[in-house]
């Protein structure tokens, strides 16, 4: 009992110590004190107090030799506390300070991804993936050759996939809506589906999703061609028959083979035997 006491009692003065020594270089009016101060914290993990020492001193170090590494280091510090917010503008504060520096590559890649990191779940608003996107796209042309271009394009593609399943969810409550709350303008809801479904794949085209993206498509197309007028249903019908075989075309084994078929079926049946009511009539 005595030993454990012992040694919590040391610990209890270590930190005493180190809490005495940080609050006397908080204090200290010497630049220099207080950098290498943050670095040494920086090196043990202790970030909060790097923060709290570079946030003092990097507005003051600006255009000395010193002023560069600071502001990295600061990004830096704020990145590893996940506050990517504060780490992406520092990053960013720092490659438009110094466009040729020696972090520069490495700013503009950990800016990008951190707003990588704190971009939301894709029910959220995406303004951190959109920002994301753009800045990895710059890190592309800047460095072209880079050792990270594998990881800058997958963030991309992943980034890409997101907003893609934002899109399908869209077009799928468009689906799911149908006939309800009918907009003020012909096909409603399954023509919002089917405008959301081509617009995404055209944004997207190389998304996991597509299938899914051509499946609402050729649904909604499906119920405005058997819900149409009689003058317009011709031209819908054959729209369905489009859709199908582009379907097929791409997916021969898709998981909604069996269904579409079903759907193509009954569009062709009912196609033929209108065909053959206006043969009988122009006969008679």
């Amino acid at each position: 009992m005595t030993s454990k006491r012992f040694c919590f009692s040391f610990l209890l003065l270590l930190l005493f110590i180190s809490c005495g020594e940080y609050n006397k270089i908080q204090k200290s009016s010497d630049m220099m004190v207080k950098f290498e101060a943050a670095k040494r914290y920086f090196d043990e993990k202790k970030f909060s107090r790097t923060v709290t020492l570079l946030e003092d001193i990097v507005p003051l170090m600006r255009g000395s030799s010193y002023g560069e590494e600071a502001l990295y280091l600061l990004a830096q510090s704020y990145y590893a506390l996940k506050d990517y917010d504060s780490s992406s503008e520092y990053f960013k504060t720092y490659y438009t300070s110094y466009p040729r520096g020696e972090y520069a590559e490495l700013a503009r890649y950990y800016s990008a991804y951190g707003l990588y990191l704190n971009s939301p779940d894709f029910r959220l608003d995406q303004a951190d993936t959109y920002k994301a996107m753009q800045q990895f796209q710059d890190f592309m042309e800047y460095y072209p050759q880079s050792e990270k271009k594998d990881e800058v394009q997958q963030a991309l593609f992943n980034l890409q996939e997101k907003l893609a399943m934002k899109e399908l969810m869209a077009a799928r409550l468009y689906y799911n809506l149908g006939n309800y709350l009918i907009y003020p303008f012909p096909g409603g809801n399954y023509l919002s589906c089917v405008i959301t479904a081509q617009n995404a794949m055209r944004a997207y085209p190389f998304s996991k999703y597509r299938e899914d993206f051509m499946y609402y498509m050729f649904k909604s197309k499906y119920e405005l061609a058997i819900q149409s007028v009689e003058e317009k249903r011709d031209f819908r019908y054959r729209d369905v028959i489009d859709e199908y075989y582009s379907y097929v075309n791409y997916f021969p084994e898709g998981k909604y083979v069996k269904e579409i078929k079903k759907l193509y079926d009954n569009i062709v049946k009912d196609m033929n035997n209108s065909n053959s009511n206006i043969n009988n009539k122009t006969s008679k």
